[in-house]
């Protein structure tokens, strides 16, 4: 059933500071309180997930959970099951800890091969040692944009190394946050729930600022800011980065902060002349416990094009 009157202060701030509150509103009329029926196959067919959760001082973080399709599986419009004995599970990764104390949690099911994308945000919990269950609050699909196309397998299992810990970005951490062209991020509004989206780009569309913050471009999307609405409501954010070629996971937690109306001489927004910096508190960075087998197919024909972050139509 369609959710009457689905924004929180922070989104309806944002709308209407980018001048798009009728067009939000206009869209909001995707928001269910349900999976909508022709998403229930969907979930079952991806072999990832993105998950948004708290920790114990309400910190944001960013998870990726994955398996061979089937480990989630939508039981009815109202409940999302994992099998977690079909997923590889990184015991270091906040979320496990963190869904024990705040049930909370955004999910985004992102089919990068097919552009496809679907937001559910609920409440999580333990039915069994080895199983989980998500209680749909509120469940949506996205549009296709500045999603990079990939296609994405989970291979064999592999024993991760010992995770690395920090704060400040080192060359390393910069060299694989300035090179994406795909991330997460985790929001969350204080009494509304926690949400998980996707951000994408031509590499180099995320800039360094320093060995604590970094910029990203905001791009003109739906006109909901489920994001940046959060943003203006609670600034705390999870972001994550998965590192294809070396089967790497970056998480950051830290806070983000909107701003407007910047001069934007290489055009980085494609018009918008909006962003936001992300400052850094702590990242933590893991071996996948799994292998990602994937290929590189085409970016975004609606990424914009920009200074060093070059328009291609594959991988050099």
């Amino acid at each position: 059933m369609r959710i009457e009157n689905p924004y929180h202060e922070g989104e309806l701030l944002v709308q209407q500071r980018a001048g798009v509150l009728e067009e939000g509103r206009r869209n909001s009329q995707v928001i269910s309180n349900s999976i909508i029926q022709g998403a229930l196959q969907f979930i079952s067919q991806q072999p990832l997930a993105v998950l948004g959760s708290l920790d114990k001082e309400l910190n944001v973080w960013a998870s990726v959970l994955a398996g061979q399709p089937g480990f989630m599986t939508a039981v009815d419009e109202q409940t999302v099951e994992f099998d977690m004995t079909r997923s590889a599970k990184n015991p270091e990764d906040p979320f496990w800890a963190n869904i024990e104390n705040q049930p909370k949690v955004g999910m985004l099911l992102i089919e990068l091969g097919s552009r496809r994308r679907l937001r559910i945000n609920g409440s999580i919990k333990r039915s069994a040692s080895e199983r989980l269950s998500l209680n749909v609050e509120a469940a949506y699909p996205n549009c296709p944009k500045y999603i990079q196309r990939r296609h994405l397998t989970i291979g064999g299992s592999k024993v991760p190394g010992k995770p690395l810990r920090g704060s400040a970005l080192d060359d390393d951490r910069q060299r694989l946050i300035s090179s994406a062209d795909t991330f997460f991020v985790a929001s969350a509004h204080p009494t509304q729930g926690v949400d998980a989206s996707h951000r994408g780009g031509n590499p180099g569309f995320i800039r360094i600022r320093d060995d604590r913050r970094i910029r990203i471009p905001d791009y003109v999307g739906n006109s909901m800011f489920n994001t940046l609405g959060n943003f203006a409501s609670n600034p705390r954010a999870g972001l994550v980065f998965l590192d294809f070629d070396n089967d790497r996971m970056l998480q950051l937690t830290g806070r983000a902060e909107i701003l407007w109306d910047l001069d934007e001489p290489r055009q980085e927004t494609g018009g918008t002349q909006r962003f936001w910096d992300f400052e850094i508190d702590r990242w933590l960075e893991a071996d996948l416990p799994y292998r990602l087998e994937w290929e590189f197919l085409d970016y975004s024909p609606q990424n914009p094009s920009s200074g060093d972050a070059a328009s291609r139509s594959g991988p050099e």
